[in-house]
């Protein structure tokens, strides 16, 4: 059994929240790109709540859900420009060898919009919680020790400011202990 399979209920739960918060900026029946579906929860529950046309794309076959996937390699998409109305981007950021050219790439294909959630190191939680994740990913899913590229909000804005990407929307996940972060 894999490990998404173990913990489809909590992932399940977590992409319908993200849809409530996505409401104002997804539209029914767009075309959305997952960078980095994984599992395939998170973007076949976006297809399903917006009853819109999903791809899930990713360097690995990850999936447990049935969604249409294509198997990359490297940073650029083979996709034409303004290929979806919205391309999703949630908590692979860090994942990436070079999240400058992912974003990059996500603006290219997208028309208008990049959903982006991702991890951020600020507070000794979110901190702990980011070594955790790494640590965790490390010896349950690779043989490798690769280290994740967590960036704080400054660090991103600096990126987004570089690729000409625009910060609608920025909101803190809660969690219990936030007294803690």
């Amino acid at each position: 059994m894999k490990f998404h399979q173990v913990f489809a209920s909590v992932y399940k739960t977590a992409a319908e929240r993200m849809c409530q918060e996505c409401q104002d900026f997804i539209k029914p029946g767009s075309q959305i790109l997952d960078i980095g579906c994984d599992s395939g929860i998170i973007i076949k529950t976006f297809g399903e709540h917006f009853k819109a046309e999903v791809i899930g794309i990713d360097i690995e076959d990850n999936r447990t859900f049935p969604i249409t996937f294509e198997l990359i390699q490297g940073d650029d998409l083979a996709f034409p420009d303004n290929s979806f109305d919205v391309v999703l981007v949630a908590y692979v950021l860090h994942h990436t060898k070079n999240p400058f050219k992912t974003l990059q790439e996500a603006k290219r294909v997208s028309r208008n919009k990049i959903i982006i959630y991702e991890d951020l190191p600020e507070g000794f939680l979110a901190k702990l919680r980011c070594w955790f994740h790494q640590t965790t990913y490390n010896l349950f899913f690779q043989d490798t020790n690769q280290k994740f590229n967590f960036k704080t909000k400054k660090e991103w804005q600096k990126v987004f400011d570089e690729l000409g990407l625009n910060v609608v929307r920025s909101k803190k996940a809660s969690v219990k202990l936030d007294w803690l972060d």
